[in-house]
């Protein structure tokens, strides 16, 4: 039996191409401007949540992860730092799968302290990623101060993130775009 259908491998290729598009054209601009780094957290976090609803399937979190990397590298191969998001991808992909999707999707309540808690998590993670092995230490230090800050601040692009990816499901709900929680899960 196939494990991914047709319309999961077009759910996380097509959010994975949404996210390396918009992290590839929006968040350099926001970096040169501001030189604060959750805007692709942000972008990436909402985007997972999305593909999570959608597929409800470990592996597809971090598929979408692998398809953002790979279109983000071609085109721009400068953008290194994108492993990190990559390794973010696979931490919330475990996390989401090790508690649960209904106990993560189900309930409002459920869903907003266990989405917003993994997407705190996982971009922290990503920034200590980034900051420890793609950035200049001086510019770094310089910059924020420590690598805990830099983590601290793509932490805070998971919680926007969550909160715009959270919002967007149950908006989708409601609509009944997305399909109601399978029982099976």
């Amino acid at each position: 039996m196939v494990y991914f259908n047709t319309r999961d491998i077009a759910a996380f290729s097509l959010f994975g191409a949404l996210w390396a598009v918009l992290s590839v054209t929006i968040s350099p601009i926001f970096w040169s401007l501001t030189h604060l780094p959750f805007l692709c957290d942000m972008i990436g976090i909402s985007i997972l949540i999305l593909t999570l609803w959608w597929t409800r399937k470990f592996g597809a979190i971090l598929m979408t992860g692998i398809i953002a990397t790979i279109v983000t590298l071609a085109i721009r191969p400068s953008a290194t730092h994108f492993f990190g998001f990559l390794a973010a991808s696979l931490l919330l992909d475990i996390l989401t799968r090790s508690i649960g999707y209904k106990r993560c999707l189900s309930k409002a309540i459920t869903a907003m302290i266990c989405l917003l808690g993994f997407s705190i998590i996982s971009t922290a993670f990503a920034g200590v990623i980034i900051g420890a092995l793609f950035m200049n230490p001086y510019f770094l230090t310089k910059m924020f101060g420590s690598l805990t800050f830099f983590a601290a601040l793509h932490a805070t692009g998971g919680v926007i993130g969550g909160v715009i990816g959270i919002v967007l499901i149950r908006a989708l709900e409601t609509r009944g775009v997305l399909p109601p929680l399978d029982d099976n899960l």
